[in-house]
């Protein structure tokens, strides 16, 4: 039979507790003992989600019973019903449900006492339900030490209970750390510098996405780069100083090289200052392949780093020169050199033909998670191979990563490259061209 059990009820509870919404009441509660709620901050308040509804008490949960039919049909069974739901409630255990009852008349059984429905008087007994007890004490011990040091947290603490919850050990080193960055707004420092107690350099690292959602809350805007977004530009965002950005690159034509050096890894922001004028500039996304490059006149080869390409885009002398950019035949090399595009819109793509990708069938691999997204910048070849790929037309996550093209097919590509380049030359510059 589909009646009510003992363990529906519970599993009706337990789906409350999951939303939240149990917990939630325990935030309201708290504030308003403790006479917060006049100092709580509305800071932001239209730019942050709606609050998780708490729940009110007595709560009544629907039963569902025997009908009329089966009441005349299977009473033995309902007798056997009746006591299992009166043998959890809370007058059985002490705590718990209440139940609601109603009288029928049948006619085949005369008048009986029947449950309509399920009241939870309280909060404690919804806890005790699901044996979640403890865990709302020390909830409320969380919720009580984190209004008394940022009341504006009330809403954040009702939207997010069971992740302040999960947090629970740590989350003294949490509020400590929210505190030393309210007391050092834009500090410049390094997060190795942070001296919190007996928090380290791993505990921010490891999280910046809840620290942010906090820090957000906390700080006032005007120590807030709010242009900044996400773990990468965590340190941008509060006025921390950040690891730099480093590019590697190596020098493929001895005249060039910087000093007798022709590997080297600086700043980007010093690549850019660099008295270095190539011909020609490749952009490589896999290191090996950086490092096996023969030599080649007048050019210099970057390790582009996949996504972090956009990087170069600090180098501004790169588009005064012609850029090949050789990344995996894939959709996400594709998509890398879309962003190449964005502040290079002359750069060329190099071996990422469909040619070449079908000469290497042999070779393909499977990309777990394509790239499906429209990109803009392509060739009208590059984007219907592209899209190829995109949509499986080739294969399932069809990929040739660049390090199973041989070089000798990078070598006649160069050879070439350079005769052609030579008959582009107008008032002594080099202007980029495509081999086709």
């Amino acid at each position: 039979m589909s009646w009510t059990t003992p363990d529906v009820l519970k599993t009706e509870v337990q789906k409350l507790w999951d939303s939240g919404r149990i917990l939630a009441g325990i935030v309201d509660e708290v504030a308003f003992r403790e006479g917060l709620r006049e100092h709580l901050s509305t800071r932001g308040e239209t730019e942050r989600p709606a609050r998780t509804a708490p729940l009110e008490f007595p709560l009544a949960l629907r039963v569902r019973k025997p009908s009329s039919r089966e009441l005349g049909t299977h009473f033995e069974g309902i007798r056997a019903w009746i006591k299992d739901i009166e043998g959890s409630s809370r007058a059985a255990l002490g705590a718990g449900y209440d139940i609601v009852w109603e009288e029928v008349d049948n006619r085949l059984i005369g008048r009986n006492a029947l449950p309509k429905s399920i009241l939870i008087c309280s909060r404690a007994d919804a806890l005790a339900m699901i044996g979640a007890s403890e865990q709302a004490a020390r909830f409320e011990l969380l919720v009580l030490d984190t209004l008394q040091r940022f009341p504006e947290l009330y809403e954040w603490l009702q939207r997010n209970p069971h992740i302040t919850l999960s947090s629970a050990e740590s989350w003294n080193q949490v509020l400590e750390v929210v505190a030393w960055f309210r007391a050092h707004p834009q500090s410049g420092l390094y997060i190795r510098q942070i001296d919190v107690g007996s928090v380290d350099t791993k505990f921010i690292e490891q999280r910046k996405g809840l620290l942010s959602e906090l820090l957000d809350i906390c700080l006032p805007s005007r120590s807030v780069d709010a242009t900044r977004s996400g773990s990468i530009q965590f340190e941008a965002r509060y006025g921390l100083a950040s690891r730099p950005s480093l590019v590697r690159f190596r020098v493929l034509d001895p005249n060039l090289a910087i000093s007798g050096l022709t590997d080297l890894t600086v700043r980007v922001e010093e690549l850019a200052n660099l008295p270095l004028r190539p011909e020609r500039v490749f952009v490589v996304e896999n290191d090996i392949t950086g490092l096996a490059l023969p030599p080649c006149d007048g050019s210099v080869v970057i390790f582009g780093g996949g996504y972090s390409i956009e990087l170069l885009a600090a180098v501004t002398w790169l588009p005064k020169h012609e850029v090949h950019y050789w990344g995996d035949i894939d959709t996400h090399g594709f998509a890398i050199l879309d962003r190449l595009r964005s502040f290079i819109p002359e750069a060329n793509s190099l071996l990422m033909d469909r040619e070449t990708l079908l000469d290497h069938k042999q070779l393909w691999s499977s990309e777990e998670t394509p790239f499906i997204g429209p990109l803009a910048r392509l060739t009208p070849e590059e984007k219907a191979l592209y899209d190829d790929l995109r949509f499986d037309r080739l294969g399932r996550g069809v990929r040739l990563e660049q390090e199973r093209i041989s070089l000798a097919r990078f070598q006649l590509w160069s050879t070439a490259i350079e005769r052609k380049s030579r008959l582009v030359v107008t008032k002594g510059e080099r202007h980029p061209t495509a081999l086709t």
